[in-house]
Formats: structure tokens, C-alpha cells, sequence
């Protein structure tokens, strides 16, 4: 791999340029990535169309159930915990290759790809796809933590797509805002303040809308009973530049990652005018060469992750 001319055109790429003009009505003003910037998250209402939230909803009615199926391929892409009330699912990752191609719509749809041209530029590579949700019942807290943590001489974020409701007082997201612009001590939030994090705001989502945050602003849930399901589809951005400065992956991953565009870019197009969809600026020097066959392209491993700040103990 190391001698292929790919990863030497990508290694090549140099510096981030600046995102080239344009009229993209779902581009973000440069008052939204102000406030991205200063307060570390940013609330998009109805973001995302009914037909596609629609068909999202049932992708995600197939990927838990496949969860529960104990011939399932890979079963290490479900992830499940141990409850009080019993062992329960939580997560799924690496959606693109779960069968349903609602997935794919949804990172080729400009609502999307907009927010990661205007936040990490034309070379953004899609570097992270998951599905983590609570089961009606299931109110166990998600404990204050950091995403990533980083150099922070890039933008890395993540582009949050609820296709329920998260209401305040049953379990909503709190986010601290300022604070992605440090490491911070999570067991020492949570031992000194418990869920009254001086700061921190609870933040209602709507089916359909979307939360934009910084891998690095303090968030988590408090514990909930009698909470209804909650699914949220994670979309993590990086440029290409961040990567090849800060790992950690390496130019050959970068490539790979950036195969699933094209790929994506057509499966939105099935389902929109010519109109509705994405113009892909991405560097002559990072386009990738894609494959004939689609398939290849919808699961690229990580191999190795940019460590968070989690507190082990946890507040369950």
C-alpha cells in the first residue's frame, strides 16, 4: 500500500483551502459558524426532509432488529450494556453497510454535506457513521464526557440527526458551551456537580432537526424514566488536512473514506432533482478513484480512534 500512488497524491495535499465561492442555499452563514466557533454546538431546526427522515426511521427498525439476531455478520458492530433492568442494545456502527441505503441518502444530501463544506472545507472526509439510541425505557444517563480530544488546529464535529424527540426533563442532551476549547476532567465534573454542570443548557431536538457539535464541547444525558425511544444518527467530519496532520489515520484511510461520496452523492441523487443535490468541490489532489464496485466502498475500518475524555466510573 505504501508504494501505491494514491496515498502520495493525498500525503500531497498540503494545506486546507478555503471553501470556493458558492450560492448553496444549505451552506451555514458565516454567523452560525461564528456561533459554532464560540459556543461549540449549533441547533439546525428541521434540517432534514420528511421522506428521507421517514425512510431513516425505517432503516433503523432494521438495524435493531438485525442486532438481536444471533446470526448476524460482524456482531461487533451492535453494542449493548448491562442495565438494571437488563442487558440492553444502544448503539450500531458502520451503518452504510447494514442494507439499507437510507444512510447513504442522508450523507450525499447537501442539508448534510453543506455543514461539513462550511465548517471543515472542500476536503471534509466523512470519518464516522453510527446510530446510538435509547429504548423506550431504557433512561440510563450518558456520563459528561468529550468526544475527541485534539490539537484543535482543525474543526472536528459532528453532524447529530434526530429522528425522534428529545424533550427536556426525559433525558434531553446537555451541552456546556465554551467548553470544547480544552481537555477537561470528567469524573471531577461529575463528582463535584453531578448533572448541575454550572453552564451547561439542555438542548430539545425535534424529529427531523439536526445539532451540529464540536468533538470537544463537554456533553451527556442525565438518567430518564419512562422516556420514549430516542434515535440519533452520527455523522463525524474531519478535513483531510487535520488527518494527515494529526492522525490518526493514514493517507491511504483518508482515500478510502473519501470513496463513500461519490457513492453517496448518487444514492441522494435517486431520490431528488438535479437541483436538490451536493456539488462535490474536493481537490483534484484528494478526489479519490473510485471502484466499479459500490459495495468495496461502504466500510473502511478505523483500526485505531482519537482518545476522548470519558469518566470510567461513570454515573449509572
Amino acid at each position: 500500500m505504501t508504494s501505491s500512488p494514491v496515498p502520495a497524491r493525498v500525503a500531497a495535499a498540503g494545506t486546507p483551502g478555503s471553501p470556493s465561492a458558492s450560492t448553496d442555499p444549505w451552506a451555514l452563514t458565516p454567523e452560525q459558524v461564528e456561533f459554532f466557533d464560540e459556543h461549540g454546538y449549533l441547533v439546525l431546526r428541521d434540517r432534514i426532509d420528511a421522506g428521507l427522515l421517514e425512510r431513516l426511521r425505517r432503516a433503523s427498525e432494521r438495524w435493531m432488529a438485525d442486532g438481536l439476531d444471533p446470526d448476524r455478520p460482524r456482531p461487533g458492530d451492535w453494542l449493548f450494556a448491562d442495565r438494571p433492568s437488563g442487558r440492553v442494545m444502544y448503539r450500531v456502527d458502520y451503518l452504510h453497510d447494514k442494507g439499507e441505503a437510507a444512510s447513504l441518502e442522508l450523507l450525499g444530501s447537501p442539508r448534510v454535506l453543506s455543514i461539513a463544506e462550511s465548517l471543515a472545507g472542500p476536503d471534509f472526509v466523512p470519518t464516522y457513521e453510527s446510530m446510538v439510541f435509547k429504548s423506550a425505557g431504557d433512561g440510563a444517563p450518558i456520563p459528561w464526557h468529550q468526544d475527541a480530544v485534539h490539537a484543535r488546529r482543525h474543526r472536528i464535529f459532528n453532524i447529530d440527526v434526530y429522528l425522534d424527540a428529545s424533550v427536556a426533563g426525559e433525558g434531553a442532551l446537555h451541552v456546556v458551551p465554551g467548553s470544547q476549547g480544552r481537555r477537561t476532567d470528567a469524573c471531577g465534573l461529575a463528582d463535584q456537580h453531578g448533572w448541575n454542570l454550572p453552564g451547561a443548557v439542555e438542548v430539545e431536538m425535534r424529529p427531523g432537526d439536526v445539532l451540529v457539535h464540536d468533538d470537544m464541547i463537554v456533553h451527556g444525558s442525565p438518567p430518564a424514566r419512562g422516556n420514549a425511544l430516542r434515535r440519533t444518527i452520527y455523522l463525524e467530519f474531519r478535513s483531510a488536512h487535520s488527518i494527515l496532520e494529526d492522525g490518526p489515520w493514514s493517507p491511504e484511510w483518508v482515500d478510502t473514506r473519501l470513496r463513500l461520496v461519490p457513492v453517496a452523492l448518487a444514492e441522494h441523487a435517486r431520490h431528488s432533482r438535479p437541483d436538490e443535490r451536493f456539488e462535490w468541490r474536493v481537490s483534484d489532489l484528494l478526489r479519490p478513484v473510485t471502484s466499479t464496485d459500490a459495495e468495496a466502498e461502504l466500510r473502511i475500518v478505523h483500526g485505531v480512534h482519537t482518545p476522548g475524555e470519558w469518566c470510567s466510573a461513570g454515573t449509572a
